[in-house]
């Protein structure tokens, strides 16, 4: 029988999102139609933090995945640093929490690492250590950033289109080479009433 390819799973897991795709990659795993396990799950939260990262905490814990929890904000806060301009370099004490993360990682050996809803940049130095696949909300030449900021720029440049894609993650934000994608329209029906009720106003 061929070798178990072993995933990686980071997520911040703060919403139904992060859940439900976890669930639908142990499903499929269970009903042997992925020959794979989840080796870990790395969470940037712990818990305490927010309601919903519990709530994705006790699924991880209940599927009896290794979980690995260190949160990026509580040592953002010790470290007494704003939040990196995502637009630069990331700063040397954000390249450290990556640093940290990968010491407490360092038992496992993931064929590849999955993006899962992780809501924080990967510095190069995590980008060297896995072979590193991201989920991200637009199509191939799409916007860049988190979901709200990708919805948030169609409607803003009245698009016809919308889609998702997987991608190599390298320190370029969604910039890596992607490995495949779908598109689907976002006109018609469905979403008609949607642009009539935004017509005339401004994202601001």
């Amino acid at each position: 029988m061929a070798k178990r390819y072993k995933i990686g799973w980071f997520s911040t897991g703060r919403g139904a999102g992060s859940k439900g795709m976890l669930k639908s990659t142990q499903d499929a795993i269970k009903a042997g139609q992925l020959n794979a396990e989840i080796e870990f799950v790395f969470c940037s939260r712990e818990c305490g933090e927010t309601e919903p990262t519990d709530q994705y905490l006790d699924m991880v814990k209940s599927y009896g995945i290794p979980l690995v929890s260190y949160s990026y904000q509580r040592y953002r806060t010790r470290r007494g640093m704003p939040s990196p301009d995502l637009s630069r370099p990331l700063p040397q004490w954000r390249i450290d929490y990556d640093k940290d993360v990968l010491e407490r990682l360092k038992e496992f050996h993931p064929d590849l690492v999955l993006l899962a809803g992780l809501m924080i940049v990967t510095s190069p130095l995590m980008c060297e250590k896995y072979g590193i696949i991201n989920l991200h909300p637009a199509a191939p030449g799409g916007p860049a950033g988190t979901w709200q900021q990708v919805i948030w720029k169609l409607i803003e440049t009245k698009a016809d289109t919308q889609g998702v894609k997987m991608h190599v993650a390298i320190p370029e934000l969604d910039m890596g080479s992607t490995a495949t994608y779908c598109t689907f329209p976002i006109r018609g029906i469905t979403f008609d009433k949607l642009w009539e009720e935004i017509r005339g106003k401004t994202v601001e």
